[in-house]
């Protein structure tokens, strides 16, 4: 690919200031940064042609490229990329992303060296402004004013450089994935590996019906005024189904807010910044995100989103880590590229509720509660009756902010087969550099070479951030309806339920 910053600049400057007046015609390659420096051949004020370009093998200059200035910079360790070039590669090969890292270290070696250049120009005009702060001949003044507006003009010229390489080097380095856990299994899908199975499938006596002809028949779901109203895969909830879904948010918000999490109702409408910084795609090649249109902001496919921007661009104590919240939205997916048996019904659609965890907490503590997150899910399941199955997903099939991923896959009858219900994610850091999410360590771990009687804090950190579905509500009715439907027809409804539906203990067919 080939990349110019600035093709062809002209600017004037004393040669004095470049120490070029006893130096030869000279040209020093950085990488594929080049800068041509020619000897003044008029005077000491003469001219300096400076190119920065990466020209082809055919052509000395290319054309200046276009680049769009990023809405946001995420505090990116470029210098950690650089020194674990390799395992960067390799994971990038190992999640099929699609990320150009030796560009991306490119930018970065050519973005040191034009920093280095500035600095020592900023240098350079300081040694100029001080000497014009004494006693000068006029001449020699008039000198040193010419030199200091020569490179104020060259400075401003290098500064604008220096902003669109940063710029260019955020774009794509925004693109490298978070880093996975060294026991992640490499592969796609087929290739996760299983770590718990809970229970058995449930052995029936009589034909099963799916979730969709038991809906039909029991009156839960009208598909096709749906379908007329707003388009395929929308739905309404009719009946007991109505209860069903308020049952089981409740139930899960309950539940979680057991184990010290704060509840949250979110907005449903946020910026598009903040889907981008949470590590998703709002306007990219299938996306599952819907843009509103005409404005920045998107529909929320997660209230991981929302949430996660609670504490964005801030610096959290340590004594209020973690920091737990489980929070209902309405969530919203194009769900682009989805078709067949495996999304009908209530399977795979375009809104439904949801209950999400959400954790905040030191990094040394994340992989503690990411195992925590999914006992959480798990207890939920299994509370319910139901048959699953946990897997660590592979490389393949995790999402960029994902260090480590656990699915749950619940057994569905009707359908023949497991179905993702729910999933838990380690993100680590790759979402609070993205939303400036820090915590200032306690005092107890700062520094021991603090100075007496000053404050002794350490500098601040990066939180980590986790994720994990407590209830989706609608493959959750399609797991209860397909393992509890009983051979007249009817569903019965777990225990636990039945508080938050008005103590309903089963569902039948209407009498007509």
């Amino acid at each position: 690919m080939a990349f110019s910053l600035q093709t062809l600049r002209l600017a004037t400057i004393p040669s004095s200031v470049l120490r070029l007046a006893s130096l030869p015609n000279k040209t020093l390659t950085l990488h594929s940064l080049t800068y041509s420096i020619r000897k003044p051949q008029v005077s000491s004020f003469g001219l300096m042609v400076r190119a920065v370009s990466v020209a082809s093998a055919s052509s000395t200059l290319v054309q200046e490229e276009k680049v769009s200035k990023p809405q946001w910079k995420a505090t990116i360790d470029f210098k950690w990329i650089r020194d674990n070039k390799d395992a960067v590669f390799q994971n990038i090969k190992n999640r099929n992303s699609v990320v150009d890292l030796e560009l991306v270290l490119q930018l970065y070696e050519k973005l040191l060296c034009l920093q280095k250049e500035v600095e020592r120009l900023r240098g350079e005009r300081n040694v100029v402004a001080n000497k014009m702060k004494g006693k000068l001949e006029t001449s020699e003044r008039q000198k040193l004013i010419e030199e200091g507006k020569n490179l104020k003009e060259v400075l401003a010229t290098l500064e604008e450089d220096l902003v669109q390489l940063t710029d260019r080097l955020q774009q794509e380095a925004q693109c490298i994935p978070n880093m996975a856990h060294p026991d992640v299994p490499i592969g796609g899908e087929e290739c996760s590996a299983l770590r718990k199975m809970v229970g058995s499938p449930r052995e029936f006596s009589f034909p099963v019906k799916d979730h969709v002809q038991l809906g039909k028949e029991l009156d839960l779901f009208d598909f096709d005024s749906a379908a007329e109203v707003s388009g395929s895969k929308f739905y309404y909830l009719r009946n007991e189904a109505v209860l069903l879904e308020m049952g089981l948010t409740n139930w899960a918000i309950s539940e979680v807010m057991r184990k010290g999490f704060t509840p949250l109702i979110t907005p449903e409408i946020v910026r598009s910044t903040i889907v981008e910084k949470c590590g998703f795609q709002p306007r990219g090649t299938n996306t599952q995100v819907y843009s509103v249109e005409g404005s920045d902001q998107c529909l929320i496919g997660t209230a991981e989103i929302p949430v996660g921007g609670i504490h964005m661009d801030s610096i959290l104590s340590d004594s209020v880590l973690p920091l737990k919240y489980v929070a209902y939205s309405h969530c919203f997916r194009t769900e682009a590229g989805a078709a067949g048996t495996a999304t009908r019904g209530l399977y795979r659609v375009h809104q439904f509720s949801k209950v999400e965890m959400f954790i905040l907490c030191r990094p040394e503590d994340s992989d503690a509660y990411h195992e925590e997150l999914i006992r959480i899910e798990e207890d939920l399941f299994s509370s319910l009756g139901l048959h699953f199955k946990t897997l660590d997903m592979a490389s393949g099939d995790l999402g960029a902010p994902a260090y480590r991923k656990y699915d749950i896959e619940a057994w569905m009858p009707g359908l023949g087969r497991y179905g993702e219900i729910s999933s838990a994610s380690n993100c680590t850091d790759y979402q609070s550099r993205r939303l400036g999410i820090r915590y200032r360590p306690s005092s107890s771990e700062a520094s021991p070479n603090s100075k007496k009687g000053k404050a002794n804090f350490g500098p601040t950190q990066f939180v980590h951030t986790l994720n994990a579905t407590a209830c989706a509500v609608p493959r959750m009715i399609v797991c209860l309806l397909e393992n509890f439907q009983q051979e007249d027809g009817s569903v019965i409804i777990p225990e636990q339920l039945r508080p938050f539906m008005g103590g309903i203990g089963r569902i039948s067919p209407k009498i007509k």
